[in-house]
């Protein structure tokens, strides 16, 4: 049976390459690719809803005795594939969530969209090096087709990856050089009477232009705060979004604030001056690297052309002698 099924496939195989020529096989690979794609695709688009919407996307859902009164999500997008694009694991899920949400990516489904993304991407390199390499070769090598497809495909699927740890880095960065003047504004507010509570919310309110994330971030606390959720838990979820030292140390003194009963206020005043330190302690490393990025840059555009002034009529010379050609 084995064999029977092998000669049918060589068969196959033997009849592309006499029709289409010896690439025959990946231009049929090439092809079928692209219709899975565009099939995926048409799948994932989102239907039209009917004229009588369905009921039972209102009906309430029971779950361990608990009513919901929440409509389903909705099934047109791909968060009916969700058990697709997702990790299995509890664990993988949270810490992917988690990855997201720093770099400011707090939908639900935002899990979902980064690995479809993934999948998408590094399909589209395979299906951009293929055409690539039937353009550019008249007679590709079958070698050739594969390192490329197979380096495309990988770039493709890091992009992603790649993309959410930059904007990451560009949002810690950004809450990292505007905490110093958040801090100082809460100290403004503390100082004027206002509670802890009212200072998170003006600061957030006042430094949504300057500062977005770190804005947003204080948003979501004072919104979790007037919630009911407890102050100390709030903080420390903070501290884990946004994945930054200053804050966590932040969190750290307001916690301890809060435990032994000091001020407030002043627990404010001293660590709203180490961060201004920290802030021009920072800035004033960077420029002291600067001479040294400066030197091998200079080193790298200056050496070598003049070693190639100072020491090439010399090798010039030398190779004439030894080739036995007369200097003019």
């Amino acid at each position: 049976m084995g064999d029977i099924v092998i000669a049918q496939i060589n068969s196959i195989y033997l009849g592309i390459e006499q029709q289409l020529g010896p690439m025959g096989p990946i231009y049929v690979g090439a092809g079928f690719g692209v219709a899975m794609m565009l099939l995926a695709v048409t799948l994932l688009l989102p239907k039209r809803a009917k004229p009588v919407g369905d009921l039972r996307t209102h009906e309430t859902e029971v779950d361990g005795g608990a009513t919901s009164l929440r409509p389903s999500e909705g099934k047109g997008t791909i968060d009916k594939y969700s058990s697709f694009f997702e990790p299995s694991n509890t664990e993988d899920l949270s810490e992917a969530r988690q990855k997201m949400m720093r770099a400011g990516f707090r939908s639900p489904s935002a899990v979902r969209y980064f690995y479809f993304a993934r999948a998408a991407f590094a399909l589209g390199g395979i299906v951009i090096a293929l055409v690539a390499t039937m353009l550019a070769f008249a007679e590709p090598k079958v070698a050739n087709v594969t390192i490329f497809t197979t380096v495309a495909g990988l770039i493709g699927y890091v992009l992603p990856a790649y993309w959410v740890a930059k904007r990451t880095q560009q949002r810690q960065e950004e809450i990292t050089n505007g905490f110093p003047d958040a801090l100082d504004l809460m100290l403004v507010c503390v100082e004027a009477g206002q509670s802890l509570d009212q200072a998170i919310l003006r600061v957030s309110s006042d430094s949504e232009a300057a500062n977005p994330a770190l804005a947003e971030e204080f948003a979501i606390v004072g919104a979790e705060i007037r919630a009911g959720k407890e102050r100390n838990q709030v903080l420390r979820d903070f501290a884990d979004r946004s994945n930054v030292t200053d804050v966590s140390s932040f969190v750290t003194v307001l916690v301890q604030s809060a435990a032994f009963g000091t001020s407030i206020a002043q627990a404010l005043r001293v660590y709203a001056a180490e961060m201004r330190d920290k802030r021009l302690m920072r800035a004033e490393e960077k420029a002291n690297l600067l001479p040294t990025k400066l030197t091998l840059g200079t080193m790298a555009f200056t050496v070598p052309p003049l070693l190639l002034i100072l020491i090439g009529p010399s090798l010039i010379m030398i190779l004439r002698a030894m080739t036995g050609v007369a200097s003019y």
